[in-house]
């Protein structure tokens, strides 16, 4: 594998650094996945890389049908909790800095309990210097704002509940 990362990004510049981490991410996610391993740390000069699934729950000692109160069937399960019956989430489309606001110190595109329509910005994306504008697929009342401004998000990671509008 001779893809390199950017080294000559000096350690501690903020998004330069955001930048190096994720494409040190992008390059170990797929060998870390296939590889069946639980945990992968790797450190290359000032920057450290460590990627863990997440712990298995503990195993019941009585089995599954003993319990007197079964979860529900389907139910969506996200690190930011479970998604409320009816909700909808806007995802983040690729890997990037999350922007809640075009520019620092304006008004964020969204809050909780605001309205939005399928199409509205909700929010920016930096990605290899290049702010993306995210949408929403969606048209109804922000239910909660998963994710705050300046936080590395991943492809597929929640950003915005939303309760869907019934018109």
């Amino acid at each position: 594998m001779a893809e390199q990362i950017d080294e000559g990004v000096p350690a501690g510049d903020g998004p330069a650094e955001a930048r190096r981490a994720l494409a040190a991410v992008d390059l170990l996610a797929p060998g870390f996945a296939a590889g069946g391993l639980d945990e992968l740390e790797v450190e290359a000069g000032d920057l450290l890389v460590r990627l863990a699934r997440p712990a298995a729950p503990p195993r019941e000692a009585a089995p599954a049908a003993a319990s007197t109160t079964p979860g529900p069937v389907g139910r969506i399960v996200t690190p930011f909790g479970e998604r409320a019956a009816g909700m909808q989430f806007v995802t983040a489309p690729l890997t990037g800095v999350w922007y809640a606001a075009p520019s620092p110190g304006a008004q964020q595109y969204l809050q909780a309990g605001g309205e939005v329509s399928a199409g509205q910005v909700v929010g920016l994306i930096e990605a290899m210097k290049l702010f993306n504008e995210i949408k929403s697929d969606v048209t109804g009342t922000v239910t909660r704002v998963l994710v705050e401004s300046g936080t590395l998000v991943k492809r597929q990671q929640p950003l915005i509940e939303v309760a869907p509008s019934t018109r």
